[in-house]
């Protein structure tokens, strides 16, 4: 599953579960309104017994328990009528005028059957009532709040496409731009080659500076190839190819740059594509350049432990603030004026994706030394003649 599928199936994922809790929210939401609806129910019952005694002209008992019974009522609407639908009380109903009084005695009269209140054989009144406040912020806030979660996640999912665009969109710059100063030198060079060929000289040692120019050429094109593919991996020297990698880097650093490289005595094993993984070295190297403006000392170490290789990058530029410091793997992210910001990106995908390995920012003091480290799975053999 390539990365693309993957955010397919998490997108996927993540809106199925937005659509189990906006189910589960909206089922548990309305039978909570169920329950509050049969309890006031009863209490409306309760409520029309009370206004039955208040009314029955034989009843001689004490009436202040039913006067609180009906006084405990302050959420409930309702509207007593008798028989011929005469309003004779209401209570808790917004109505200022009798038509509104009216239009909210025909709006109880669909939302819950009426309670009677027999008054004696012949007389009987009736009871209609309404839903709650409670009950209509219980039945419609879930409705509210799904709806501002639904806005909130189209806005999250726009700015997320838009985020992905942008990285890709940098990605494919970034890719360019490399490609094109990859390819700069040696083709500079053979230019040159061709300007001494043009004009008749052609010294003794062009065949060679060509052949390398060429084999450089073949590299760059190799390493292309592979991002996007699966590269072919095997075990190597780890003390060689960083020794290939460093001289390469050595002599492209600048007068001004010391790069030095310490191996282990025994012989460091691990499963690698050669030509990506110089590449890695490179970058780090390069960006270790960049970060000392030109100037300083890169220390490129390998060790082994517990069946680890760690290669230590340190050079003392500038640094990394620590809020950046997972940032500067991100495609696109740069300090520099002059950058694109792919190199260690680009890094951390052949070393993560291709090698199965770890690549961060072990430690950074301003001015003084800035580690990135590389961890790879590998094996310790016999100690070097």
């Amino acid at each position: 599953m390539n990365a693309y599928e993957l955010k397919r199936l998490v997108r996927v994922i993540l809106l199925l579960l937005a659509l189990l809790i906006s189910i589960a929210t909206l089922l548990v939401s309305q039978r909570l309104a169920s329950q509050i609806a049969e309890e006031e129910t009863a209490r409306m019952e309760l409520w029309a017994e009370a206004e039955r005694l208040l009314n029955d002209p034989y009843n001689e008992g004490d009436l202040g328990f039913y006067l609180d019974v009906i006084k405990s009522n302050t959420t409930i609407p309702a509207i007593l009528v008798d028989e011929e639908m005469n309003i004779l009380q209401s209570v808790n109903v917004n109505a200022k005028t009798p038509a509104d009084m009216q239009a909210a005695l025909q709006r109880f009269r669909f939302e819950n059957p009426p309670i009677l209140v027999p008054i004696d054989r012949d007389l009987t009144y009736r009871v209609y009532y309404g839903e709650s406040t409670i009950i209509k912020q219980l039945k419609y806030y879930p409705y509210g709040v799904l709806g501002i979660i639904a806005v909130f996640m189209l806005l999250a999912y726009l700015a997320f496409s838009y985020s992905t665009r942008s990285e890709q969109n940098q990605v494919w710059v970034g890719l360019a731009k490399e490609t094109a100063h990859q390819l700069g030198t040696p083709i500079s060079s053979l230019l040159g080659w061709v300007e001494c060929l043009e004009a008749d000289v052609f010294p003794p040692e062009a065949p060679e500076e060509m052949r390398k120019d060429i084999d450089r050429l073949k590299v760059i094109t190799e390493r292309f190839s592979k991002i996007g593919s699966e590269p072919t991996l095997q075990w190597v020297d780890l003390n060689a190819v960083l020794n290939q990698a460093v001289d390469y880097m050595r002599s492209r650093a600048g007068n001004q740059v010391e790069v030095a490289l310490h191996t282990p005595p025994q012989t460091i094993q691990a499963e690698v594509n050669i030509n990506l993984f110089n590449w890695v070295i490179e970058n780090l190297v390069k960006n270790a350049v960049d970060a000392m403006e030109g100037k300083g000392k890169i220390e490129c170490t390998l060790a082994y432990r517990s069946g680890k290789a760690y290669i230590d990058i340190v050079d003392n530029g500038k640094g990394i603030p620590k809020n950046q410091m997972k940032d500067v793997f991100q495609p696109g992210f740069t300090t520099k004026k002059r950058g694109w910001g792919l190199g260690l990106s680009l890094a951390k995908r052949i070393v993560v994706d291709y090698h199965s390995g770890e690549i961060f920012v072990k430690d950074s003091i301003p001015n003084k030394r800035t580690t990135l480290r590389v961890i790879l799975a590998a094996k310790a053999l016999s100690t070097h003649v």
